[in-house]
């Protein structure tokens, strides 16, 4: 009688065993489930090697055009970021969406400055406005100085199918001399490149040629005599 007691109580208690074990790998596997994924890197996006700056012929004289000074691009604080953003202009041409896993490198604003810089320098000596400030301070000249301001940089939807890379830009260029800064002129410039795909990677090649466009009508604007 004793034997088959100890036998039954021998049994329940492996059964509790293996009961205990069966729940704690529910427990393991189901943490383990929960663990939170890795989150996704965005993909960075600039405007590609400037090819067409390094292949084009240089000038017969590159130095024959007087000295500029180019500031940095200003922009809105909606563009001061990084984002990639469009707007839907079949459904509200006035929101401002960001794509969710793609940004540019490089805030837009400072993108363009290296284009628009290396477009200049092709031509001319370009100066930051410290160099400037020091040819004024040593020769008592001040050198011109192009100032740029970004209004619009989006990939812009027409339709669901149809999309363009969309660059607004509006360039001062001022001259200073003892009596104070003067404008010497001012424009505008809208240009607007086909995007080859309705998502981020086709907007950030039809933006890339969009700023390219505006850089070299805002270059031959820069060179017109004044």
């Amino acid at each position: 009688m004793n034997d088959v007691l100890q036998n039954m109580a021998a049994r329940a208690a492996r059964a509790r065993l293996s009961a205990v074990a069966g729940i704690a790998a529910v427990l393991l596997a189901a943490g383990c489930g929960a663990l939170p994924d890795k989150p996704a890197r965005a993909t960075l996006y600039d405007f590609g090697p400037n090819l067409a700056a390094s292949t084009a012929p240089a000038p017969v004289n590159p130095h024959a055009l007087p000295l500029i000074a180019l500031a940095e691009i200003e922009a809105g604080t909606r563009l001061e970021g990084t984002q990639l953003l469009y707007r839907l202009g079949y459904a509200d041409a006035n929101q401002l969406r960001p794509y969710g896993q793609s940004r540019w490198s490089l805030a837009p604003a400072q993108l363009l400055h290296q284009r628009l810089r290396d477009a200049l320098a092709a031509r001319r000596t370009v100066l930051g406005p410290e160099e400037s400030a020091t040819i004024a301070r040593s020769e008592g000249k001040v050198p011109d100085t192009l100032r740029v301001s970004l209004e619009e940089f989006s990939h812009y939807f027409e339709s669901p199918t149809r999309s363009v890379g969309l660059v607004r830009l509006r360039a001062t260029l001022i001259r200073s001399n003892a009596g104070g800064d003067r404008v010497l002129a001012q424009q505008s410039f809208m240009v607007q490149r086909p995007a080859p795909s309705a998502d981020a990677p086709g907007g950030v090649k039809g933006l890339a040629a969009a700023s390219d466009a505006a850089v070299a009508e805002l270059v031959t604007w820069v060179d017109q005599p004044r």
